[in-house]
């Protein structure tokens, strides 16, 4: 009963903070005359807003009834793109230029979101690990991403990431190496993720 309330009050307060610092840049972005679509173009602020959502719904059906949790399908999916998203800033664009992006704020989206919504993964794992198709189907949606941004970025010059601009990742052929690797991080990821729910789900039925 305790562990399962301290669950609900930081999900809750995790995508809390979350919110909050996506909505503060976004009222920067809109204070000094940004695209709102370029806004919601960059992976990182998609991906925040879909795992505080995924931590919200988790956290109002675990408080309704103890066995009773968000789907793994989602809560997975909400794993591997906010882990994918910590990894990638810290590894490609911990020393970019962040332009207006607020300390605290980037601290959130690329740091403490990440590490949160993993830590709920193992901590409180699903009630069934999500079935093998579930790691192509969550590939979908970063493939899709890359797509997006690679056709808009031709047509109207804006990248939201570097390594997606031509111009300065040595050219397409750059542009489709980077690309590469991060699919590549995210089905590795996929597959982590899903086994890590395995492994917790033999550990916790052991226990019992």
């Amino acid at each position: 009963m305790g562990s399962r309330r301290v669950t609900v009050v930081l999900r809750l307060v995790v995508a809390a903070l979350s919110l909050a610092a996506v909505t503060t840049q976004l009222g920067v972005t809109i204070a000094n005359g940004y695209s709102i679509v370029n806004f919601f173009s960059y992976f990182t602020n998609l991906s925040n807003l879909f795992g505080s959502g995924v931590l919200v719904v988790g956290a109002v059906l675990l408080s309704r009834r103890p066995s009773r949790d968000l789907d793994a399908r989602w809560r997975g999916a909400a794993v591997v793109y906010l882990v994918l998203v910590g990894v990638v800033f810290h590894l490609l664009l911990r020393d970019t230029d962040l332009g207006d992006l607020k300390p605290w704020v980037n601290l959130v989206v690329h740091g403490v979101m990440p590490v949160a919504v993993l830590v709920d993964w193992l901590v409180w794992p699903p009630e069934r690990r999500p079935a093998a198709r579930w790691v192509g189907i969550w590939l979908l949606v970063p493939a899709v991403y890359v797509a997006y941004s690679l056709v808009r970025g031709a047509l109207t010059g804006f990248y939201p990431y570097p390594f997606f601009d031509p111009d300065r990742s040595g050219g397409y052929a750059g542009v489709a190496t980077y690309c590469a690797g991060m699919l590549a991080g995210f089905l590795v990821m996929a597959v982590l993720v899903r086994w890590l729910a395995g492994v917790r789900l033999w550990t916790v039925h052991r226990q019992r």
